[in-house]
């Protein structure tokens, strides 16, 4: 007997639609994410985050930097002495620590959380932020790269705030890693609630990372976050990639982040062989390394963001929820192997706890202890057991101080905290309504007129009136940097733009100059963006640029104004800048200007009057604000 002769047709209809709408349900993955999660339950995931994230972190450390292109290491690499013959003796295997030392993979999460506790909020400022990294991280101990770069500029005597310190003008080196290795505890911050992450992520990202790094950094706050709600009843794998598709949403289409998160995800897809993650690295190794600029890309070293998120995402993909096999995934990968590899780590301890990890390594006795004074200073040690001097801390406790934190933003979102039963409620998300429309950085990128231009093909005329000459770098001609888009394109596409490279960073060589030196005639200069097609301004940006240049001091601005042009005439905006007024202290200031109504505009316009000591000025950026 045919099955509609039974049920009838029309109630085949209900049910077909019913599961319809049951795969459509936006509170997916199947299964559904809980709407609600024990407090203890979530401390134990929380320390469990720390202690993988330590646990891959030291094991990747053994091959770290040493296969930075082919010949790659594979599977019959493991226990082998061909790692960093100073690491573990060069075998390349788990590695154990009693205390666990500090490295930069969880150290500055470790500043950003004793932050938070002393201040009781969850939200850092630009000035609550350097001053952590000033009193606890010393110039160019156990900092490189783009990390290094903002140390430096936020201690130097006319220093730079975040986010100024990620700027191209301010750091060529914030399209590196370093932002994907500091920010994840933002995403553990906000347990199922992956637009907040992105929020309370947004200024510690852009201390480091700008454009698709910065997306790369988003990408793995939204996974922490998603990892306290990843479906109940389903597989490992199946929370993973629920997980991974869920956070790509977030992320522009247009970005390298993007291409990178597709491109794995697709050959993993489509491996029939599901412990062949090499062919995947192998793969993007031709993609985004070996034959970069065939596919629109550029290379810059083996520590930057991209070919380093390909390698973490491969890890956690190929891993399948497996903790021994994706550390060993990660450390094998390539490239700056501890970094990836110790962010899938955190990130499968926060998904499944304590009792996963311990059961991962039976025969281990795993420490609690941490040791922060390895690496970072001017913290004192309240839980310190006595038979380790230098121990400051233990996993446990910082679990439990994360606690309040996150029970602030559960609260915050919409949910409820049960303090008698230790549930709490969390708020409602559609997950299916996730996209990058609602991340902060595309909003920022839409605001800004260059970018708009540029994009359309009306290509920024600048003009300058009271100056003897401007002095370009490699990067422009003309004083062209001031309008090249590049201070808010969060657009993430790979511009394949003219950066130092690691050697030369380590040597100390200067960056490449992505700001307008300029010598002036008298006492006031003005400088002009102009275009063909009006468009609609809510404001005028600028960016200061940096105050040391060829060995001397720039001056600094007395006094500034700004226009817009409306069809033939010049307008000036009144009233004080609304980011307020300009700090002399202060380098690479972003200065804001709103307009009382919004007008359609065809250019603006900077006038300012100099210091008596200023025998020139820099300018990085001058724009409308959309």
């Amino acid at each position: 007997m045919k099955r509609h002769d039974v049920l009838g047709t029309s109630t085949w209809a209900w049910l077909i639609l019913l599961v319809f709408v049951a795969a459509c349900s936006s509170e997916a993955p199947q299964g559904s994410p809980p709407t609600s999660l024990s407090r203890d339950d979530y401390t134990d995931r929380l320390r469990a985050m720390w202690l993988a994230e330590c646990i891959a972190n030291w094991t990747g450390l053994v091959t770290e930097n040493m296969r930075r292109g082919p010949p790659f290491f594979t599977d019959e690499d493991w226990g082998t002495r061909k790692g960093n013959p100073e690491m573990n003796g060069g075998v390349i295997d788990f590695v154990f620590q009693t205390p666990w030392g500090a490295d930069d993979d969880t150290d500055i999460e470790y500043i950003y959380l004793d932050a938070m506790v002393r201040q009781g909020g969850t939200e850092l400022g630009p000035e609550e932020i350097r001053e952590a990294w000033l009193n606890h991280i010393e110039p160019g101990s156990y900092v490189w790269v783009s990390n290094n770069e903002a140390r430096n500029l936020m201690g130097a005597p006319i220093y730079t705030l975040p986010p100024s310190t990620s700027l191209l003008a301010a750091n060529d080196q914030s399209l590196m890693i370093d932002a994907q290795l500091t920010t994840e505890i933002f995403g553990a911050l906000a347990p199922g609630m992956p637009e907040r992450a992105l929020i309370l992520s947004d200024l510690p990202i852009r201390v480091t990372a700008s454009g698709f790094a910065a997306h790369a950094s988003q990408f793995y706050a939204a996974l922490y976050s998603l990892a306290a709600v990843a479906g109940p009843g389903q597989t490992v794998r199946q929370r993973i990639l629920w997980m991974v598709e869920t956070a790509r949403s977030l992320i522009p289409d247009t970005s390298k982040t993007a291409d990178v998160i597709d491109f794995v995800l697709e050959d993993y897809l489509g491996n029939p062989d599901v412990d062949d993650w090499e062919r995947t690295r192998d793969a993007v190794a031709e993609r985004y390394q070996l034959n970069d600029e065939e596919n629109g890309f550029k290379y810059i070293g083996f520590a930057e963001s991209s070919i380093n998120l390909a390698t973490g995402l491969i890890a956690l993909l190929y891993g399948q929820g497996d903790i021994r096999r994706t550390i060993q995934i990660g450390s094998l990968s390539g490239w700056d192997s501890d970094n990836g590899t110790a962010t899938m780590g955190g990130l499968l301890g926060l998904m499944l706890g304590s009792d996963a990890i311990h059961a991962a390594f039976p025969d281990v006795e795993l420490s609690d202890y941490y040791d922060i004074l390895r690496t970072r200073m001017g913290f004192e040690p309240p839980h310190c057991m006595d038979w380790h001097p230098n121990c400051l801390d233990t996993f446990t406790d910082m679990a439990e101080r994360m606690i309040p934190l996150v029970e602030m933003e559960i609260l915050a979102g919409g949910g409820d905290v049960d303090e008698k039963r230790g549930v709490w409620s969390l708020p409602r998300i559609d997950y299916k309504d996730l996209s990058a429309e609602k991340n902060p950085l595309t909003k920022l990128d839409r605001s800004s007129a260059n970018n708009r231009l540029l994009r359309i093909g009306d290509v920024p005329k600048i003009s300058w009136s009271g100056i003897l000459f401007v002095l370009s770098g490699p990067s422009g001609d003309g004083g062209s940097e001031i309008a090249d888009g590049l201070e808010f394109d969060f657009s993430g596409v790979d511009r394949r733009l003219p950066v130092r490279g690691i050697v030369p960073m380590f040597l100390g060589f200067p960056g490449k100059q992505y700001h307008a030196l300029v010598l002036p005639w008298g006492e006031t200069i003005e400088v002009s963006v102009t275009w063909q097609e009006p468009l609609t301004l809510q404001g005028v940006r600028f960016i200061e640029g940096p105050p040391h240049v060829l060995g001397g001091l720039a001056g600094a601005f007395n006094s500034l104004t700004v226009n817009v042009q409306v069809g033939n005439n010049w307008i000036e905006v009144e009233g004080p800048p609304s980011s307020g007024e300009p700090d002399p202290s202060t380098a690479f200031e972003v200065v804001e200007w709103d307009l009382s109504l919004p007008v359609e505009a065809t250019g603006v316009r900077l006038v300012g009057s100099l210091t008596e000591s200023a025998w020139f000025v820099t300018v990085a950026e001058l724009e409308g604000i959309l």
